[in-house]
C-alpha cells in the first residue's frame, strides 16, 4: 500500500511538474504531448525540451540526496547528519568559484564539472583525514574532519568571490539551489554517477543494519567495517557530488527526508531495516524536492522562487517538530 502511494505521489508530481509554469499546460494536453500526439508545437517545444527535464532532475536529484542523508546518518549513526557532512557542498563551490575568477569558465556545461571535481576532492580528502590514527574511519572523526574542511573551503570560497565579481554572480545563482534552466544534456550527464552511486548505495543496506548495532557487533556478525564505510563514502560523494554540482546545494532535503521515512516505516510495520529505509527516503525526496520547485513557479508568478529557499523554508520548521518530538520521547 505504501509503495503505491509513493508511485501515485510522483506520477501525480511529474504531471503537475509539466503542466505548471509560467506557461500552464491542461493535464490532457501534457498527456497527449507525452505519448506523441501534440495540440500544437508550442506546447510539444515546451513540454519536451523545458519541463520533461527539469523533472527528470528533480526525480533524479531528490532521489540521489534523499537517499545520500539515509545512508549519512546510517554511516555515522547521526540522526542530524546530512550529505554536507563529508564537505560534498563546499567542494562544488570552491570548485565553481575557482573555475570563474582562474579559468574563465563562463557557462554551466563548463564549471559544473569543477564543481563535481571540487565535491569528489573533498570528500576523498575528508574521508582520507577521518581514517587516519588507530580508530580507522570512525564516524565522529569523518563528522569532524567534515565539518572542520568544510569552514576551511567556504572561508577560501568568500575570500575569492569577495574579489571577483563574476565570480560571485555565478556563485550566487549556482547557491540558491534551482532546477531551472538545466537541460537534457546535463540531465544526462550525471545520470551515470547517480546510477552507479545508488547502486553502491543500496548495496549496503545488509550492512548498514549490523552497524546499527555498533562496530563492536557488526565486526562479530563479519562485516569489514572499514569496507562498508568506504563503500558508503563513495556513494555519498557520488550522488551528492553530482547533485549539487548541477542544481546547488538543496538543504535539508537529506536531512529531513531520512526521518519521515523511519516514521512512515514504523506505521507500514517494516521496522528500522535499511533495506527499506534506504528506497523509501529514495522516493520521499523528489516528492518534496518537485514539490517545492512546482510551488516556486506558481506563487510568484511569472518571476520564480528557487526550489532550494522553498525546500529550507519547508524543511526548516519540520526539522525542528521532529527534534521537539524525539527530544518528547526520550523524556
Amino acid at each position: 500500500m505504501l509503495v503505491a502511494l509513493l508511485a501515485a505521489a510522483l506520477l501525480l508530481l511529474s504531471l503537475l511538474s509539466i503542466a505548471l509554469g509560467a506557461l500552464s499546460i491542461p493535464l490532457d494536453q501534457v498527456v497527449r504531448a507525452l505519448l506523441g500526439h501534440p495540440s500544437s508545437r508550442l506546447v510539444d517545444n515546451v513540454v519536451w525540451t523545458v519541463r520533461v527535464p527539469r523533472t527528470v532532475l528533480g526525480l533524479s536529484v531528490g532521489a540521489a540526496l534523499g537517499l545520500s542523508g539515509a545512508l549519512m546518518q546510517a554511516l555515522t549513526r547521526n540522526p542530524l547528519a546530512d550529505p554536507g557532512v563529508l564537505g560534498v557542498s563546499a567542494g562544488a563551490s570552491f570548485g565553481i568559484v575557482v573555475s570563474v575568477a582562474v579559468f574563465g569558465v563562463g557557462s554551466l556545461y563548463g564549471y559544473v564539472w569543477f564543481a563535481f571535481a571540487g565535491a569528489l576532492a573533498t570528500s576523498v580528502l575528508v574521508f582520507l583525514l577521518g581514517r587516519s590514527g588507530r580508530s580507522g574511519a570512525a564516524p565522529v572523526k569523518l563528522a569532524l574532519a567534515g565539518v572542520a574542511v568544510t569552514f576551511l573551503l567556504f572561508s577560501l570560497t568568500n575570500a575569492i568571490v569577495l574579489t571577483d565579481p563574476d565570480a560571485l554572480d555565478r556563485y550566487r545563482f549556482w547557491s540558491a539551489g534551482s532546477l531551472a534552466d538545466r537541460d537534457s544534456g546535463v540531465v544526462l550527464s550525471i545520470l551515470p554517477f547517480l546510477a552507479v552511486g545508488a547502486l553502491l548505495a543500496l548495496a549496503t543496506a545488509p550492512a548498514l543494519n549490523s552497524l546499527a548495532l555498533g562496530d563492536d557487533v557488526a565486526a562479530s556478525l563479519g562485516r569489514r567495517l572499514g569496507l562498508v564505510r568506504l563503500q558508503g563514502v563513495i556513494a555519498v560523494m557520488l550522488l551528492t557530488g553530482a547533485s549539487v554540482a548541477v542544481v546547488g546545494p538543496v538543504v535539508f532535503l537529506g536531512l529531513v527526508v531520512p526521518h519521515v521515512a523511519r516514521i512512515l516505516a514504523q506505521y507500514a510495520g517494516l521496522g528500522p531495516d535499511h533495506r527499506w529505509l534506504l528506497p523509501l527516503s529514495a522516493a520521499l525526496a523528489p516528492c518534496l524536492l518537485l514539490g517545492a520547485d512546482i510551488i516556486g513557479r506558481v506563487v510568484a508568478r511569472p518571476v520564480e522562487i528557487q526550489a532550494g529557499v522553498l525546500v529550507a523554508f519547508i524543511g526548516g520548521p519540520f526539522f525542528i517538530a521532529l527534534v521537539r518530538r524525539r527530544k518528547l520521547a526520550e523524556v
